[in-house]
């Protein structure tokens, strides 16, 4: 039942300290069904220790098939959870600033003025250089792409909880909320025919073979390139979590050795641990840059003319 990465794996429970969340089954039949189908031989006493510190989710829409996997239905897990919680912060966050600012057009107080500066830098630093001419449109989905991605990054930084946006499922969505973004509008503002004819140079008929050839690869970069902005986030979140797993797994590894060979291990694992979650704040917030500016360019090469 336990795995080597549960800080970043998406599964149905929250772990926290094992002296936290005690289980008492009695007997196998007080377990979970689903958790008795995944391992019929493990006996309540076996349930109690594994399941130590893991606090399962309640699943009325569906069965899990193990702590990881959905047998059938609708099965929640704990970054759905945690996009839900973003979601929802972001909508209280928000109203209230839009409330402030319609009492008051000048900003006041540090709550205000903090996200104010952060919506007027993605809008004049990212979107408005990225996407040019027509930008207004699009500030609100890439101010929320901001802020959502930012939130779960930081999110990830807090004990007993996760990095949603080390999930691919996560990122290849808010990749794909990119890619439909583009086909929409640039449908929209060139016309279905000629969005797709943007792609390729208008060259003589005789060098039709030619343009088809262009047109291909475009077609195939537009979907790989939405494809890596979605990896390119995974990639990055994920190596942050394991680096900080692999300095604290040095501590556990050297349990073994002397007390002052394990104490030196321990406070140099540690001050790195801690040195590396202040560098992931500073990471939290640039993979949520890099992934707006990249779908603002990508927003803006759709709804232009190319030539």
């Amino acid at each position: 039942m336990a795995d080597p990465v549960l800080h970043i794996k998406d599964c149905y429970y929250f772990e926290v300290p094992k002296v936290m969340w005690q289980h008492n089954y009695e007997s196998a039949d007080e377990v979970p069904s689903w958790l008795r189908e995944a391992h019929p031989e493990a006996t309540a006493a076996e349930f109690n220790r594994d399941l130590a510190g893991k606090i399962l989710i309640p699943q009325p829409f569906g069965t899990p098939k193990n702590l990881y996997e959905s047998a059938s239905g609708f099965c929640i897990s704990k970054f759905m959870i945690l996009e839900v919680v973003v979601a929802i912060l972001l909508i209280v966050i928000f109203r209230r600033v839009a409330q402030s600012m319609q009492q008051d057009p000048a900003p006041r107080g540090k709550f205000r003025n903090l996200f104010e500066a952060m919506l007027l830098f993605v809008r004049d630093q990212i979107v408005r250089p990225a996407i040019g001419r027509g930008f207004e449109e699009f500030v609100p989905l890439l101010w929320t792409l901001f802020f959502f991605i930012l939130g779960l990054n930081l999110m990830g930084l807090i004990p007993c909880l996760g990095t949603a946006t080390g999930a691919f499922g996560t990122t290849i969505t808010l990749a794909s909320v990119t890619l439909a973004t583009g086909l929409w509008c640039g449908s929209k503002k060139l016309g279905i025919v000629g969005y797709w004819t943007n792609m390729a140079p208008p060259l003589p008929a005789i060098y039709l073979p030619l343009t088809a050839f262009v047109f291909v690869i475009e077609v195939a970069g537009m979907l790989i390139k939405h494809t890596v902005l979605g990896v390119r986030l995974l990639a990055n979140m994920v190596a942050g979590h394991l680096v900080l797993l692999s300095l604290l797994g040095i501590i556990v590894s050297a349990a073994g050795s002397g007390f002052y060979s394990w104490l030196a291990v321990v406070v140099i694992g540690v001050c790195g641990s801690t040195l590396f979650s202040v560098l992931e704040l500073g990471v939290a917030a640039l993979q949520a840059y890099v992934f707006t500016f990249l779908s603002a360019l990508f927003i803006g090469a759709a709804i232009h003319h190319h030539h």
